[in-house]
């Protein structure tokens, strides 16, 4: 059992991944549900965390995710700034590095979200898909504003590849110290989740392909959309409740990430020295 005590840092981030898995949990079972016909939702990360606040003691869930998310994403943004991954400093690591970047400042997002859900602000600003639109419409207005976007959707749709490709070569827990006895089951739900979020990081950035192409900002689509979409294809509640099936399977590995993951987690001192780095 990793000493959580030992480091504050450690614990954020472990405390993160359990945040990240349960709102992933949320959506893989609001979705499934929704695939069989027993009610559920095709909605992303916002819809789902909505959910709780009906619920017995969702606004303290909804705190403790909101706790959860900002963990996570101080440990994105720490991984990224002093490399406690070893991501390395060549043309890969740098992309790894700033993709947790960029993870990290969307979960804050995400767990604003929550807090203002628990504390009753509204509905806390918005569906995933408005979210994702209201951004590209922005990033679309700027100069050369369609080029970035789409070469943000062949970043998004080329980060699925990498997840279904992780998953094919069964490499999902490169970084975890598990058990032998559970390690061919942790391993097969990680390969379930990865291939699941492949499949809608995929949809995703052909989504937002397709806007930069149209110049519009009405093509892109968020998970929920993702999601919508699956539903309405042939054969739809198939591919939905597989794809529900393997989110859970991702949220539920989000948990083993958060007690079984390595994580060599910088020292206070030395994470506000790298935060200072940047400032300067």
């Amino acid at each position: 059992m990793p000493d959580l005590s030992r480091n504050p840092v450690e614990t954020l981030a472990r405390f993160g991944y359990g945040a990240r898995g349960v709102v992933y949990g949320l959506v893989g079972a609001l979705a499934l549900l929704a695939a069989i016909g027993s009610g559920g939702q095709t909605g992303g990360s916002r819809s789902a965390l909505q959910t709780l606040v009906s619920q017995p003691f969702g606004k303290v869930w909804l705190v403790l995710i909101a706790v959860g998310l900002f963990g996570f994403c101080a440990w994105r943004v720490l991984e990224a700034l002093t490399d406690a991954d070893n991501r390395g400093s060549d043309m890969k690591g740098w992309a790894i590095r700033g993709a947790h970047l960029i993870s990290g400042v969307i979960y804050a997002g995400l767990a604003l979200f929550a807090l203002n859900l628990a504390l009753g602000r509204g509905s806390g600003g918005g569906g995933d898909d408005q979210a994702a639109r209201d951004w590209t419409a922005w990033l679309m207005s700027q100069p050369l504003g369609q080029w970035l976007v789409g070469l943000v959707g062949l970043a998004i749709a080329g980060t699925g590849l990498a997840f279904m490709v992780k998953a094919w070569r069964g490499r999902v827990a490169d970084r975890l110290s598990l058990p032998a006895d559970k390690r061919d089951w942790f391993v097969t739900i990680g390969r379930m989740g990865f291939v699941a979020r492949g499949v809608v990081f995929l949809m995703i950035g052909g989504f937002l392909v397709l806007a930069a192409l149209h110049a519009s900002s009405s093509e892109v689509r968020g998970l929920g959309g993702a999601l919508e979409a699956l539903q309405g294809q042939p054969y739809g509640w198939v591919l939905l409740a597989l794809t529900a099936i393997g989110l859970f399977a991702f949220g539920l590995f989000g948990l083993i990430q958060a007690r079984y993951r390595h994580i060599d987690a910088p020292d206070l001192d030395d994470a506000k020295a790298a935060v200072a780095r940047v400032g300067r």
